[in-house]
């Protein structure tokens, strides 16, 4: 074994082990900022991929002599737009569900009242064995209830929508500063390197990232778009009730992998059960929903995503899992664009490739 003079292998062992343990607990830094800095990161982190996304179209009206500070008013503007639409176009009747959530729940109960009393009697055996050789039932004289005074759904609803509409919002003004300082930043991270070869790196890097997650993200609103057309259109011709709000939802929903199409098919079921007499008939609702979110998912996307932009779905299940566990369903949402980049990353660097192969399908 070769020693190099001053040097010793006790003495590599010794580093290797202390950057492997400051790299780990840099990744621990990072999720516990992340997790706990969500109300600052989410904003500037979707302001990001906006910014990637649009980027190339921003690129395009530039290079046809359209001024950046133009360009990217006008792409966001069209983004603005679509948001306050969608937002409004289901707003609404989003607010008349909320109002009557307790007469549907009272409507499903009486429908599914067979299912229920099952449930109830089932349930009630279970409290009557873990009661027994118990005082339970018996109560001192002295004990008081306390009951916790919670915020109606309304109330809820309003403030979720606050914090929604401002995270869109920031986020929406970060990506504008972003598209409008056109080539600035690109021309600072050149000049942030010496060598030739690490500068063409460095924009080699950032423009497989702007182009994967430009291309996922806006293959898959033109698929969900469709997917909510084809949806919201079925579910009319089955004369469901509020049927363009499914197709709205369906919409929004198809960003989540894995569980947004059981969501929505879900709640597609307990409103048909509630619209319709016939149980059997209020079934083909669900069963529409589920088979059209299954071709889509099956057939359309890996035809029109491609495949250098297919993730592998373990990879994809397990970036689900951790960020829905770090942000809840913003993090479900910005999921997979993360990923993306990461592996856009990984595929340009030698000693990350295997990551990059892994993260493919």
């Amino acid at each position: 074994m070769n020693i190099e003079p001053g040097r010793t292998a006790p003495d590599d062992a010794l580093v290797k082990s202390i950057r492997r343990s400051a790299l780990v607990l840099a990744i621990v830094a990072v999720f516990t900022v992340i997790y706990f800095a969500r109300a600052l990161v989410l904003p500037i982190m979707l302001g990001f991929l906006i910014a990637l996304t649009l980027s190339p179209i921003n690129r395009a009206m530039m290079r046809r002599s359209v001024p950046s500070g133009l360009s990217a008013t006008l792409l966001i503007a069209c983004t603005t737009a679509v948001v306050v639409g969608v937002g409004t176009f289901a707003g609404g009747t989003l607010a008349t569900w909320f109002e009557e959530a307790p007469r549907i729940g009272q409507q499903l109960e009486i429908k599914l009242r067979g299912v229920t009393d099952a449930v109830a009697t089932v349930q009630e055996v279970s409290e009557q064995v873990e009661n027994i050789g118990s005082n339970k039932d018996s109560t001192a004289p002295g004990d008081q209830e306390v009951v916790v005074d919670r915020p109606g759904l309304f109330t809820t609803a309003i403030t979720g929508f606050a914090s929604t509409a401002t995270t869109i919002g920031v986020a929406l003004v970060l990506a504008f500063f972003l598209l409008a300082s056109g080539q600035l930043f690109y021309a600072k991270l050149v000049e942030s390197f010496t060598s030739l070869q690490e500068k063409k790196r460095a924009l080699s890097v950032v423009y497989a990232v702007e182009n994967h997650v430009s291309r996922y993200l806006l293959a898959i609103t033109m698929i969900n778009a469709g997917l909510g057309l084809c949806i919201g259109t079925a579910l009319h011709l089955i004369g469901l009730e509020n049927a363009y709000i499914w197709g709205v939802a369906a919409f929004l929903l198809n960003y989540l992998p894995f569980i947004g199409g059981l969501i929505g098919t879900a709640l597609v079921g307990a409103y048909a059960i509630m619209a319709f007499d016939s149980l059997g008939y209020a079934l083909l609702a669900p069963l529409a929903y589920q088979t059209l979110t299954t071709l889509e998912g099956q057939f359309v996307t890996p035809a029109l995503v491609g495949r250098s932009l297919e993730m592998n779905a373990v990879a994809v299940f397990l970036t689900l899992v951790v960020w829905t566990w770090l942000w809840g369903v913003p993090g479900a949402l910005v999921a997979v664009p993360i990923l993306v980049v990461f592996k856009a990353i990984c595929d340009k660097f030698d000693h990350l490739q295997p990551i990059g192969n892994f993260l493919g399908r």
